[in-house]
């Protein structure tokens, strides 16, 4: 548009036939951060949960790790980060013999992880997180944790800039130092890639224990997320391979009981979320269907995230969603739902 040169105007949305709602507006929209919102993180706090927080990055080389509250105001930061690109959250990695809630962001610029501990954001690492071996044309951008239940280990899983065929993603385990500080250990390099684009968004479903990946113009790849398992270097699925218009970007999971609940992915330049079935169907747990796509009023959307956790103002769980008018907006899981006509 002539004369529009902020983020937030107005552009012309690509279509997405099988997305008929009127776009569901959000309950609350962040303040704007400096730069570039990215990707977003939910952090319940299981003691007070009007106290949770929604963690997100702002993208550039002067960038930051932002804490919100539920209201959508800025309470914490971290120091700067040369271009932070995705955050994760998992509760629990002992640390100085004690559990704590980290969130880790890839620092794309220093080819590094960092860690935060939650809620105050004060860092957790000394800066030695190389991931990749260094390698500055991989530079790390999209991360996820995993937390396995059997033995409360934590590992993280790190995608690229770029990467080979087969082995795109990296995954390592976290530990304490043995001073209190994090430090990290390669366990595998899994996961294939089209070549097309880029692998970005990465979601764990630490329950089933699967991994899912977008190869951003290709589909949603699925894996085991134990480095352990039987079937580990195994790809149980591919799904999303068409209806996207260009871009498959955030991948967000709404768990319910039962194994059941829905994959949320963005279809980034359509402004709308493609869903599809967690549990698969009938006799198939890997066959992914669209079931539904929905609109949602964010801007080219990157990053999101979901808890089906009952929040103040968002009974039915809170989605977050990073919009390009430099914000996150979140909506109550209820009214997309609604939109979508699922259960």
């Amino acid at each position: 548009m002539v004369g529009c040169v902020l983020a937030g105007c107005a552009q012309p949305v690509a279509s997405d036939p099988d997305a008929t709602n009127e776009a569901v507006k959000p309950r609350v929209v962040t303040v704007a951060l400096p730069h570039d919102t990215d990707d977003p993180a939910i952090w319940i706090n299981r003691a007070e949960p009007a106290k949770s927080l929604v963690v997100g990055t702002d993208k550039d080389t002067a960038g930051a790790l932002y804490a919100f509250d539920l209201a959508g105001k800025i309470v914490a930061q971290t120091p700067t980060l040369k271009r932070p690109n995705n955050v994760d959250i998992v509760a629990g990695l002992m640390l100085a013999g004690k559990p704590t809630d980290i969130a880790v962001t890839t620092e794309r610029e220093m080819q590094r992880l960092r860690v935060f501990r939650l809620p105050d954001l004060a860092p957790l690492d000394k800066g030695d997180l190389r991931v990749f071996d260094g390698d500055v044309a991989r530079a790390p951008m999209g991360v996820a944790l995993y937390r396995r239940p059997g033995d409360g280990v934590v590992f993280v899983i790190v995608g690229g800039k770029s990467g080979p065929a087969d082995g795109y993603l990296w995954q390592y385990r976290l530990e304490d130092d043995g001073t209190g500080k994090v430090k990290m250990t390669k366990v595998r390099a899994f996961g294939r890639y089209s070549g097309k684009k880029e692998i970005e968004a990465i979601a764990v479903d630490a329950e089933l224990g699967y991994v899912y990946a977008s190869d951003e113009q290709h589909g949603v790849h699925k894996y085991r997320a134990d480095p352990d398992a039987a079937e580990a270097g195994q790809e149980l699925a591919l799904f999303g391979t068409t209806g996207f218009v260009s871009d498959l970007e955030g991948i967000s999971i709404y768990p319910q009981a039962g194994g059941a609940g829905y994959v949320v992915v963005s279809n980034q330049q359509a402004d709308t979320f493609r869903i599809f079935p967690r549990a698969g169907t009938t006799g198939k747990p890997h066959d992914h269907p669209l079931l539904k796509s929905v609109r949602l009023s964010t801007r080219e959307s990157d990053g999101s995230d979901v808890t089906n956790v009952p929040l103040p103002g968002f009974p039915g769980g809170l989605f977050v969603a990073m919009s390009t008018d430099r914000t996150f907006h979140f909506y109550a899981w209820d009214d997309i739902a609604a939109a979508a006509g699922l259960k």
